[in-house]
C-alpha cells in the first residue's frame, strides 16, 4: 500500500508539474510579443519619423514655453496699480490676454502652413526619405572638397551630353550616307539619262545622213531626164 500510495503521490506531482510547466508556457507565450506587433510601429515611433507631426510638436512646445513666460506676476508687475486696486480682474484679464494671444498665434501659424503649403512639402520629404531606404543605390554625400564634388556632380551630365551627341552624330551620319547614295543614285540616272540622249542623237544624225543619201538617189532631173 506505502508503495502504492508513492506511485498514486508521484503521478500526481508529474501532473501538476506538468500543469505547472503548461501555465509557465503560456504565460510566456501571452507576454511574448506577436510578429506583427514587434514589427508594427507605435504610434509614438510613427510621430517621430512623420515631419508633420514633429513640426506641431515642436511648435505647440514652442507655444507653450511663450505662454508660460506671459506669467500672471510679470503681467501683474507690469500693471501693480491696477492690479492693488482689483486682483480678480487683472486675473481674468490676464486669462483672456494669454487665451487670445495662444489664439492669435495658432491662427498664424496655421496660416503660414497653408500659405508655404508645409503639409504637402513634410509629407513629399517623408515618401522621399521612405523611397530612398528601399533603394538599393546609396546617396551621395558631400566629401569635402567642392572641386571633386562639382566635378562627381557635372560628370555624369557631361558623360550624358556625350552621349547623347554621339548619338546624333550616328543619326546624322547615317541621313548623310542616305543623302549621298540618293545623289549618286541621281547622278548615275542623269549619266544613264545623258548616255540615251547622246545615243539617241547619234542614230537620229545617223538616219538624216541616210535620208539625204538616198534622197539625193532620187534627184528629180535625174527621173524625168
Amino acid at each position: 500500500d506505502g508503495s502504492v500510495s508513492s506511485q498514486h503521490a508521484a503521478v500526481e506531482n508529474n501532473g501538476n508539474g506538468s500543469a505547472a510547466n503548461q501555465a509557465a508556457v503560456e504565460q510566456v507565450s501571452a507576454d511574448t510579443p506577436k510578429p506583427e506587433a514587434a514589427g508594427k510601429p507605435t504610434e509614438e515611433e510613427a510621430a517621430r519619423y512623420s515631419r508633420l507631426k514633429l513640426f506641431d510638436k515642436v511648435m505647440q512646445k514652442s507655444l507653450n514655453k511663450f505662454i508660460e513666460h506671459a506669467s500672471f506676476k510679470g503681467f501683474a508687475s507690469m500693471f501693480h496699480p491696477l492690479y492693488k486696486k482689483n486682483p480678480q480682474m487683472m486675473e481674468s484679464i490676464h486669462k483672456q490676454f494669454t487665451e487670445e494671444l495662444q489664439k492669435t498665434i495658432q491662427e498664424d501659424i496655421t496660416r503660414l502652413m497653408e500659405e508655404g503649403m508645409l503639409e504637402y512639402k513634410l509629407n513629399e520629404l517623408d515618401k522621399l526619405e521612405n523611397a530612398a531606404k528601399d533603394s538599393p543605390e546609396s546617396v551621395w554625400r558631400p566629401s569635402g572638397d567642392p572641386e571633386q564634388d562639382l566635378c562627381s556632380f557635372l560628370m555624369p551630365y557631361y558623360q550624358k551630353q556625350e552621349a547623347y551627341v554621339k548619338l546624333e552624330l550616328k543619326k546624322i551620319r547615317a541621313e548623310n550616307a542616305a543623302l549621298a547614295e540618293q545623289v549618286q543614285a541621281g547622278r548615275e540616272g542623269i549619266a544613264q539619262t545623258e548616255q540615251h540622249i547622246s545615243t539617241a542623237v547619234e542614230e537620229w544624225r545617223a538616219s538624216l545622213a541616210e535620208f539625204e543619201r538616198m534622197a539625193s538617189c532620187f534627184h528629180p532631173t535625174d527621173v524625168f531626164d
